[in-house]
């Protein structure tokens, strides 16, 4: 059965029928030097199976080492969300077959989590507040990576071979899981993807992931069941895995609610198994069937110590916590003075964090807005991608602001500047030299244009001298059309207004 041949309930009416109940586990790839086990390199990108060694192998008689720096991290990531540090917690053995795990099992955390019982605030698109409570923060490590090869889509359907990459089996990771979301209704949607945004948000700031779900490091399973109006029991769920974008988080979601609703009122039985999100047309598929806790066998890893994390530790990570992106937000807004709808704006665009980074680059607010939220928002909307995942750079946006500043690029060439940035060309200045794009301060060849555009337009110096000074315009553009752009506004116009007058 294929993606498109599903029937799908209208979204008013399932609503009219049932009440959604979501649970989302988001995986966070730390950013650690080493793995969460063994000293090897956690760099992304590298030849596939060059950081591996015994341990992330699982080769006989290697032994696990704890990863301090994994550990700080996630009690780090546990005090963000308000949760309750254990002072003594276990790594388990997690027992499943799949060919990129190595050791045929996943450390990881079952009963005893590091952390516990806690929430975040996220905010919805019209500034409404809604808590999502979290169940646990756990530590475990990554799987190695599968690629399939003559399959559609990489998919392992149809593909002829797999190639296995063991670099990322090991990476450390915390799984996030909330407790069940009753209750959204109609926002569901809307709340899973405010509640990931706000969670990538947050452990971005901490400092402990580069939070880029493009490259894996953060990863969504969305599970989602439905019940008839008016049921008390949560109905069968499904998990759809490895959700990689905020728009795909939505989609997954608002997809499972039409596709189960349809398929209960056909009499069909919703199986809890796991599906797969199918980028290109935003529907998901089925996987295999979705074991219980109790068919991977957890026990306690046998290698690996109790984690002690003491109060007097738990206290000084708590410390090191830096401002928090809703705290921060809130006083950007009072400092830049904007209203509670401006502010949701600039967040709801995705523009917030790159504005801000704008400015600590050196740029005005209002400069940094007015590139984030016009020029590149469109150049975003064309490539149909997030602004953050442009290439350019805050930095590199603020370089262009303080070369027109110091005159020496027009808006217009800064323009052009950025898009030879976005195309790959290289940095600002490289740019810049590459194309000849810094503002001509060649009096002689500037006011030779200003003296041909005069010529040219005798009635225009006519009307000019009869008292219209407002009809320059058109000397301007004439001399920024000969000089390609490049000659300095202030320049031309101080020029023409000396021969005029």
């Amino acid at each position: 059965m294929t993606a498109t041949t599903y029937d799908l309930m209208d979204l008013d009416e399932v609503l009219e029928k049932f009440d959604p109940v979501m649970g989302l586990e988001v995986h966070v790839e730390l950013a650690t030097k080493t793995k969460m086990f063994s000293a090897s390199s956690a760099e992304f990108g590298d030849a596939p199976n060059s950081n591996v060694d015994p341990v992330s192998l699982g080769l006989p008689g290697a032994l696990p080492v704890v990863n301090a720096k994994g550990v700080e991290w996630a009690i780090k990531i546990g005090l963000a969300l308000n949760c309750s540090i254990a002072e003594s917690s276990r790594f388990a053995r997690k027992n499943y077959f799949y060919p990129d795990q190595p050791k045929n099992y996943q450390i990881s955390q079952y009963d005893e989590p590091i952390a516990y019982e806690g929430y975040l605030d996220v905010q919805l698109e019209d500034g409404t507040e809604w808590r999502v409570e979290i169940e646990r923060a756990h530590m475990e490590e990554d799987t190695g990576k599968l690629t399939h090869l003559g399959g559609s889509a990489g998919r392992i359907h149809g593909a002829t071979a797999s190639l296995v990459d063991c670099n990322r089996a090991g990476i450390p990771l915390i799984e996030v899981v909330t407790k069940p979301i009753e209750g959204a209704g109609e926002r569901a949607p809307e709340v899973a993807k405010a509640y990931v945004s706000a969670l990538r948000e947050l452990v971005k700031s901490l400092g402990v992931s580069d939070a880029r779900m493009d490259q894996g490091s953060i990863r969504v399973d969305s599970n989602l069941s439905l019940r008839p109006i008016g049921q008390q029991e949560f109905g069968t769920r499904t998990e759809t895995k490895n959700i990689n974008s905020l728009k795909s988080v939505e989609q997954a979601v608002r997809f499972e609610m039409m596709r189960q609703a349809a398929a209960i009122e056909n009499g069909e039985t919703i199986r809890q198994e796991t599906r797969h999100y199918q980028e290109t047309d935003g529907t998901t598929l089925a996987g295999r069937i979705k074991e219980t806790a109790e068919d991977y066998r957890y026990f306690n890893d046998p290698d690996l110590p109790p984690v002690i994390a003491p109060a007097e530790w738990v206290e000084e990570i708590r410390a090191t916590l830096p401002e928090l992106p809703w705290i921060r937000r809130a006083r950007i807004q009072q400092e830049w003075k904007l209203s509670d709808a401006e502010m949701r704006d600039l967040v709801n665009a995705g523009a917030f964090d790159m504005i801000t980074e704008t400015v600590e680059a050196g740029a005005t607010s209002d400069e940094a807005r007015s590139w984030w939220v016009s020029y590149l928002a469109k150049k975003a909307k064309e490539a149909e991608v997030d602004l953050d995942a442009l290439a350019v750079t805050p930095v590199q946006i603020a370089r262009v602001v303080a070369l027109i500043n110091e005159g020496k690029l027009t808006n217009k060439l800064g323009r052009q500047a950025v898009d030879a940035v976005l195309a790959g060309e290289g940095n600002v200045d490289e740019v810049i030299a590459k194309h000849g794009l810094e503002v001509v301060r060649d009096d002689g060849a500037i006011e030779k244009a200003v003296d041909e555009a005069l010529a040219a337009n005798p009635g225009i110096v006519e009307k000019y001298r009869a008292g219209n000074t407002k009809v320059t315009g058109a000397i301007v553009g004439a001399v920024m059309k000969a000089t390609r752009g490049k000659a300095d506004p202030a320049q031309v116009n101080k020029l023409i207004a000396e021969k005029l007058n």
